[in-house]
C-alpha cells in the first residue's frame, strides 16, 4: 500500500509543478498577470496597463550593468511615453530601504516597485527584462543589459501597433 501512496504523491506533486511551469511567461503567450507594488505604496497590475507597451526591468543596486541601463531606460521612456510605453523598475533586493530606492528614483521618470505578484521569477540574473505588447502578449524576456540600439528594435514596431480594440 506504501508503494502506492508513494506514486499517487509523486503524480501529485509532478501536477503541482506541471501548473506552476504552465502559469511562467513564455514569450509568444499572453502574459501571466502581476501586479507590483511601487515604491510609493501604490499598486499597478498588468490589466490596468492593457493597450499598453509594458517594460520591466528587474534590477539590483549592486549590478553594475543594471546602474548603466537605468539612465538609458529612464531616457527611452521620456521620449516614448507618449506614444504608449509603460516602464517599472523592480528591485530584487528587498533589503534597500524605500528611502533609498526614493531617493535614486527621485529625478527619474520611470517608476520604482519594490515588489512584484506573478510567475516572474526566479532570475537567472540581472538585469533581466520583460516586454509585454500592447495586446498583453510576452514579447521579449532576457536577461542582460539593453543598449539603445535594442531598444529601439524592439519597441519602436511594438509602440508602432495599434491598441486591441
Amino acid at each position: 500500500m506504501r508503494p502506492v501512496m508513494a506514486a499517487a504523491l509523486m503524480l501529485g506533486l509532478l501536477d503541482i509543478g506541471a501548473a506552476r511551469a504552465a502559469t511562467k511567461p513564455v514569450v509568444g503567450e499572453m502574459a501571466p498577470d502581476f501586479e507590483l507594488t511601487l515604491i510609493d505604496g501604490s499598486k499597478v497590475s498588468l490589466a490596468e496597463l492593457k493597450g499598453q507597451v509594458v517594460l520591466l526591468n528587474f534590477w539590483a543596486t549592486w549590478c553594475v550593468p543594471c546602474r548603466k541601463e537605468l539612465p538609458t531606460l529612464d531616457s527611452y521612456y521620456g521620449l516614448q511615453k507618449k506614444h504608449g510605453l509603460k516602464v517599472f523598475a523592480i528591485t530584487t533586493e528587498g533589503s534597500v530601504p524605500v528611502a533609498q530606492l526614493k531617493q535614486l528614483f527621485a529625478a527619474m521618470h520611470i517608476p520604482s516597485a519594490r515588489r512584484i505578484k506573478g510567475p516572474y521569477g526566479p532570475l537567472t540574473g540581472v538585469p533581466t527584462n520583460f516586454v509585454i505588447d500592447r495586446a498583453g502578449r510576452l514579447r521579449y524576456a532576457k536577461s542582460g543589459a539593453f543598449e539603445l540600439e535594442d531598444l529601439n528594435a524592439l519597441l519602436v514596431p511594438l509602440l508602432n501597433e495599434q491598441p486591441p480594440a
